[in-house]
């Protein structure tokens, strides 16, 4: 199992994997059929409330990911992610510009085991 990370404004490969989208909102500009997303898991991505709160300011990065971990806990989604991760390689895609600080980056920690739900 491999777990990359790409925006999606950027160009598909064939060695993405399966592409998984991970953003409640589909990526602005972007079309459907050029996006090639396999998934639209827009369950697992972070509560409307929490994603306006961060506004991808670095300085609210851990008290983020610190939130973020406790909506995911009880999220049936992210088992899903899970299953979908397991049978093979996949790409989690978003649209944030930040690439260090986006709910992907702690979807590719929680899916390689460096991050745990408590």
């Amino acid at each position: 199992m491999s777990v990359m990370l790409k925006r999606a404004y950027e160009q598909p490969s064939d060695s993405d994997g399966q592409r998984i989208l991970v953003d409640r909102l589909w990526p602005r500009g972007v079309a459907k059929a050029k996006a090639r997303i396999d998934l639209w898991l827009k369950e697992v991505a972070p509560s409307t409330e929490l994603r306006q709160w961060f506004g991808h300011a670095p300085e609210k990065w851990p008290e983020f990911k610190k939130r973020y971990c406790e909506e995911l806990k009880n999220n049936p989604a992210l088992s899903q992610l899970q299953q979908q991760a397991q049978q093979g390689n996949i790409t989690l895609i978003y649209a944030a510009k930040d690439q260090s600080h986006n709910e992907a980056v702690v979807l590719k920690e929680m899916l390689e085991g460096r991050l745990v739900l408590d």
